[in-house]
Parts: structure tokens; sequence; C-alpha cells
């Protein structure tokens, strides 16, 4: 279960860095493509946003394999499921919004993707505080 939970911190990682990275280094038009969402949001918390994901990005590895303060791999697991569920709400409300078929499904789309990540995030958490900590 161990190397289980491994698996998913690095995967979970390189996603949330990869998504973090994006918001913090793309003009919000550029951001608009990829993501809808970003339309009502201001830059800040766009950019907020990602500096959040990039943390938590670093904390589910950095103090697993340094071993020093190892209690912040679950904690960033936690803020993820945080910020997930924040992901599958802005996609349920753009749902509702949406006049298109294509347009729904992007956002169905979107709360799926939310919804797994926060079990893959709570998944690590879990182990982490429980039964499997570093």
């Amino acid at each position: 279960m161990n190397l289980v939970l491994w698996i998913i911190q690095i995967l979970l990682a390189v996603v949330f860095a990869g998504a973090g990275f994006a918001k913090l280094t793309q003009p919000k038009d550029k951001l608009r493509e990829l993501m809808r969402w970003v339309d009502p949001v201001p830059p800040t918390q766009v950019k907020t946003l990602g500096a959040l994901e990039v943390l938590a990005a670093i904390g589910l590895v950095l103090p697993a394999l340094v071993g020093v303060a190892t209690v912040l791999t679950p904690l960033a697991a936690v803020g993820l499921v945080i910020v997930m569920i924040g992901g599958i709400l802005v996609h349920l409300r753009d749902l509702k919004k949406q006049d298109t078929q294509e347009g729904r499904q992007k956002e169905i789309q979107g709360v799926i993707t939310c919804a797994v990540l926060l079990v893959l995030a709570a998944v690590v958490a879990w182990g982490r505080f429980g039964p499997y900590p570093l």
C-alpha cells in the first residue's frame, strides 16, 4: 500500500504542478482557451490558485523524500481535496449556464476530473494520516 500511495502522490504532484505552473505563467486570455472558468475570476485569484497548486504538489512529495516535516504530505493532500471541492462546484455552476451539448459535456468532464483527483487526494490523506504514515 505504501507503494500505491507513493504512485498516487507522484501522479497528483505532476498533475497539480503542471496545472499550477500554467496558471502562474500564462496570461488569462491564453488560459481561457483551456479553462473557461477563468473568465469571471480576477487574474490575482487565478495566480493564487496556481501558487497553491504548485505548493501542494511540492508538499505531496518533498517532505516525504527528505524525511522532514512529513505531516505536510497529508496536509497537502487535504488542501487538494478542498481545491477539488471548489473545482466541482465551479463546474456544476457553469454546467447550468451552458446552452450547448458540447458546453455541457465539457463541464461534466470537468466535474468527473475534479472528482477523480479529489478521491486520489483523499486516499493519500487517509493513508498518510492513518495506517501508512511516512
